[in-house]
């Protein structure tokens, strides 16, 4: 809530929760009511495609960033609805990639296991080296450079916003960064699954694709849900391992940028684990246990898909594509070619493993 510290919310909460709920409510309802409303209308399109010509070309998930990133980029939406869209965009993405784990059996990643997980390693390691090297050849500054590398190599907007706080990067360079990739995550969402199936990749492999290229958790599901459940199950995982890179990646970031920081950020690695990612591997064992039974996992599976697409048109509501412009030619040229690294690198590591 705005101008309201944590404490002085859990005071009033305490005091009075009916009236803290409402208030909250009342913030969050309209954005919310809006994504939701993107979201069913994206399903709505998707039914028709289906009945139209027999199966879905673009299905709800792809259509509801498109549909949300087109709305926002047309119109001022009023401030009401930022809150809410926010609220779409993050905690019911989470809960949607947390409720993944209950269909997700770890087996999926048991034919690779160790290689795969050295192999991401490998490839993000690579990947923030040859970007954060080419954008200081292109001309940007050491801190702009190393903030579009990390966030194309790691988890796009998140590890922006870590990095920068671990290098003490500036404002300005933050908000250049983010809004070119913001806009970039949506092209990479789009891209995938069709140069998955140009290049022959199995569903195995076409998820490894997606959750070694694609930003953030919820967008590996977008991208990937074409190739099929495989596809998904195998992405959201690998997408996983690159978010847990975070933590050390900020914490080497902290020690050569801020030295008098870094112990103070060893302490704290463990908020680089959201609770959401620690939701989905307790909900990913259980399965693979057994625990979880089949049909609680399908309606964990089909709960999951329509969060998902509702934090997708939040999103996409969150992204103005006029922020290409202000991003600048080089941040623009160096986030392009980054991705360029990033998919190369990818498929190499994805034909080593074959």
């Amino acid at each position: 809530m705005a101008n309201i510290n944590q404490l002085d919310f859990v005071v009033r909460f305490l005091q009075c929760p009916g009236m803290t709920f409402v208030l909250i409510t009342k913030r969050i309802f309209p954005g919310l009511a809006l994504a939701v409303a993107v979201a069913a209308f994206a399903f709505l399109l998707e039914f028709a495609e289906q009945a139209m010509v027999g199966r879905a070309w673009i299905e709800a998930l792809v259509l509801a960033i498109l549909m949300g990133a087109l709305l926002r980029t047309a119109s001022r939406l009023p401030i009401t609805l930022a809150e809410g869209i926010r609220f779409a965009s993050k905690p019911v993405m989470e809960i949607a990639v947390a409720l993944m784990g209950a269909s997700v059996s770890l087996s999926a990643l048991a034919g690779t296991g160790l290689p795969l997980i050295g192999a991401i390693v490998v490839l993000v390691i690579v990947t923030i080296l040859g970007s954060f090297f080419l954008g200081k050849a292109i001309g940007l500054s050491e801190k702009m450079a190393m903030l579009v590398a990390c966030g194309n190599a790691i988890c796009g907007n998140s590890a922006i916003v870590s990095v920068a706080a671990a290098i003490d990067a500036d404002g300005d360079d933050v908000a250049a960064s983010i809004g070119f990739t913001a806009v970039m995550g949506i092209v990479v969402v789009l891209g995938v699954a069709p140069l998955a199936i140009l290049l022959g990749l199995t569903d195995v492999k076409g998820g490894m694709l997606a959750g070694m290229t694609v930003y953030a958790v919820p967008q590996v599901l977008a991208a990937a849900n074409p190739l099929g459940r495989i596809a998904v199950q195998v992405g959201a995982l690998v997408k996983l391992v690159r978010v847990l890179l975070l933590g050390p990646v900020v914490a080497v970031l902290s020690f050569i940028y801020r030295p008098q920081c870094a112990t103070a950020t060893q302490l704290s690695l463990l908020r680089f684990v959201p609770l959401f990612i620690v939701a989905f591997l307790a909900l990913a064992t259980l399965r693979s246990l057994s625990i979880i039974p089949d049909q609680a996992a399908d309606i964990a599976r089909s709960l999951s898909l329509w969060l998902t697409v509702i934090a997708m048109a939040g999103l996409g509501l969150s992204v103005d594509m006029r922020s290409v412009a202000k991003a600048g030619l080089k941040v623009n040229a160096t986030v392009i070619m980054s991705l360029i690294i990033l998919f190369l690198g990818a498929l190499a590591m994805i034909t080593m493993l074959a």
